[in-house]
């Protein structure tokens, strides 16, 4: 059973799944990874989903607000033992619920190229599309999804 937990950035376990994400990035970003990796800070997120399988914490991402009407998706991972069992379906519907109750109308979020089964998987979660906004507007690697939220 996937268990979710709403916290912060200050979240021991977060932490580590943030370094483990960090890593595989490293590997599929290459050159663009310091690039990327200066929009990544966790420091200040106050909205961070932690995820558990069978007590084992597996998952996470977070928002913070873009814009006074829209949230920015950030720092999704599933670790790889844990992937294809609903995890991070689980932790994107609840950061999207969370979003929704704090009245934000709708998500964005950026991810690379390289990442086929992130892009897939936002695809599948009712994301479009959008262009490129912000520091992502120049990378030629970078692909930007929007997805409206529904009202609770």
């Amino acid at each position: 059973m996937i268990m979710l937990q709403r916290t912060d950035s200050k979240n021991s376990e977060f932490i580590a799944l943030v370094k483990e994400l960090d890593a595989y990035l490293k590997i599929t970003d290459g050159d663009e990874h310091e690039f990327y990796n200066q929009f990544n800070s966790i420091e200040h997120l106050n909205h961070v989903v932690v995820a558990s399988l069978n007590n084992v914490t597996v998952g996470c991402g977070a928002f913070k607000a873009y814009n006074s009407s829209s949230v920015e998706i950030k720092r999704m991972f599933t670790s790889p033992p844990a992937r294809s069992k609903g995890v991070a379906s689980a932790i994107l519907k609840e950061l999207e619920n969370w979003a929704s109750e704090l009245n934000f109308k709708s998500a964005v979020l950026e991810t690379g190229k390289r990442q086929t089964e992130a892009v897939n998987f936002y695809k599948k979660c009712g994301y479009g599309r959008t262009p490129k906004y912000g520091q992502y507007k120049d990378m030629n690697n970078s692909l930007c999804f929007v997805k409206e939220l529904g009202e609770l």
